[in-house]
């Protein structure tokens, strides 16, 4: 190597490598030379094409490993930050799967109780306990025109009596024995006349909303 290139080295090495250099000319040439021979102020600074070729040579594998130490130390920050916000994104979007997936077991459950008729039995309902039932069999966007014409034929009074004709229930069946259809327990069970009603709006009229407008413009469905 020449000591023009050599130089050059030492200037991108730059202060760390130059240090370092003179600390192990100091510090070797005390075991390896004698003291009057290796003794260099402490002070000056020392140029890489200065050392022997030897002490260059470990001069440079200083710089160099120094020089990984520190890109690598870099490498494993971006690394770990990396890891960091992938850990970060993998849990939010695990806890949104486990909101949904949880949701729609809550749905299914509610489908299939509504669809199976498992309701509690009791020995009697308040009209706002039978408009909950009601919710949960009619579909959402029929509730309203279910409960338009359940308002004006019972008042959700599932006991309710027509007594000129007889009519009875929710929906005001006539006669109130058709709903056995639905149910042997027609007469006090709302989730049975419910069903009952709901089917006959779909099957006559083809939803609850055209029973409904039928209702309105005949005062009768």
């Amino acid at each position: 190597m020449s000591r023009s290139s050599a130089r050059g080295l030492a200037v991108v090495s730059a202060t760390a490598v130059t240090t370092v250099g003179a600390v192990m000319g100091v510090a070797q040439a005390g075991t390896a030379q004698s003291a009057g021979d290796a003794q260099a102020p402490v002070g000056d600074a020392t140029l890489l094409a200065d050392l022997p070729e030897g002490r260059q040579a470990q001069v440079q594998t200083v710089a160099l490993t120094r020089q990984a130490d520190t890109q690598a130390v870099a490498a494993d920050a971006v690394a770990r930050t990396s890891a960091e916000e992938a850990a970060r994104k993998q849990a939010a979007e695990a806890a949104v799967a486990k909101r949904k997936a949880a949701e729609e077991k809550a749905k299914k459950e509610r489908e299939a109780k509504a669809g199976s008729g498992v309701f509690p039995v009791q020995s009697s309902y308040t009209a706002a306990q039978v408009q909950a039932i009601a919710r949960q069999i009619v579909p959402g966007g029929q509730f309203q025109c279910f409960s338009n014409i359940v308002d004006h034929e019972s008042t959700w009074n599932y006991l309710a009596v027509n007594p000129g004709s007889g009519a009875y229930g929710l929906v005001q069946a006539l006669p109130g024995s058709k709903m056995a259809s639905a149910g042997a327990d027609w007469r006090t069970n709302p989730a049975t006349q419910i069903k009952w009603g709901l089917n006959y709006m779909n099957v006559r009229y083809g939803s609850p909303c055209d029973a409904w407008a039928y209702w309105q413009a005949h005062g009768n469905y």
